[in-house]
C-alpha cells in the first residue's frame, strides 16, 4: 500500500462532535478520540464517520492510517457523503472503482500537521488564501468566510470546517461538512 494514501484515511476516519478548540480526549461521534491513539484506533467508533471508514476499508487504506504519519485529514461526516449525488457512494464502493475511491479519500488528506491556528497563519500569509497539495497529488485553497475555515476543491465546491483539531497520535482531524472532489 502507498503510504500517503493511507493517511489520508486514517485522518478522515475518526471526528465529529468536538469543539472547535482542542479538549482533552473530545468526543466525536458519540466516542471519545484520545490523543494517544491513532487515527484507526479512534475512527472505527464515530458514528458519524461510518461512511468514511466502510470507504477507507473498501478502498484499502487501513494500514496506511495506522502509520505514524503525522497527516492532516479533512474527515467529511456521513450527512457530507449524504449530499453527493445519489448512488455516488454505492458506485465508489464498487471493487472496479477503487482506484476512483483512493483518489477522492487522498484529496482529502495533507501531509504533516496543520493545526487551525496554523492554517489561519498561512490565509493570512497568503493574502485571504492558503493553497495546500494533497497527498492525491492536486490542491485545495482554504479561506476564512466568518471566521470559519472553508476549504474549496478544484471544481469550485466548498467545504466548512465544523470541528477543528481533533488531534491524534499519528496527526490532526479536522471534521467537514461537504466532500471535496478533485478534477
Amino acid at each position: 500500500m502507498k503510504k500517503f494514501p493511507v493517511m489520508i484515511l486514517a485522518a478522515i476516519f475518526g471526528f465529529s462532535g468536538i469543539a472547535s478548540h482542542a479538549q482533552k480526549d473530545p468526543d466525536v461521534g458519540g466516542a471519545p478520540m484520545y490523543a494517544t491513539k491513532n487515527i484507526v484506533e479512534n475512527a472505527v467508533n464515530s458514528q458519524d464517520h461510518t461512511t468514511l471508514v466502510a470507504a477507507v476499508k473498501a478502498a484499502g487504506l487501513v494500514d496506511t492510517l495506522e502509520g505514524p504519519g503525522p497527516f492532516t485529514v479533512f474527515a467529511p461526516t456521513n450527512e457530507a457523503f449524504a449530499k453527493l449525488p445519489a448512488g455516488t457512494v454505492d458506485t465508489l464502493l464498487k471493487p472496479e472503482n477503487k482506484d476512483a475511491l483512493v483518489k477522492v479519500l487522498t484529496y482529502h488528506v495533507v501531509a504533516g500537521k496543520i493545526t487551525a491556528k496554523d492554517l489561519k497563519k498561512q490565509i493570512k500569509a497568503g493574502g485571504g488564501k492558503a493553497v495546500l497539495k494533497t497527498v492525491q497529488g492536486r490542491w485545495l485553497t482554504a479561506t476564512l468566510q466568518g471566521g470559519k475555515i472553508v476549504l474549496t476543491d478544484e471544481k469550485g465546491g466548498t467545504s466548512t470546517v465544523t470541528i477543528a483539531d481533533v488531534f491524534q497520535s499519528n496527526g490532526v482531524i479536522h471534521v467537514v461538512d461537504s466532500v471535496l472532489l478533485p478534477n
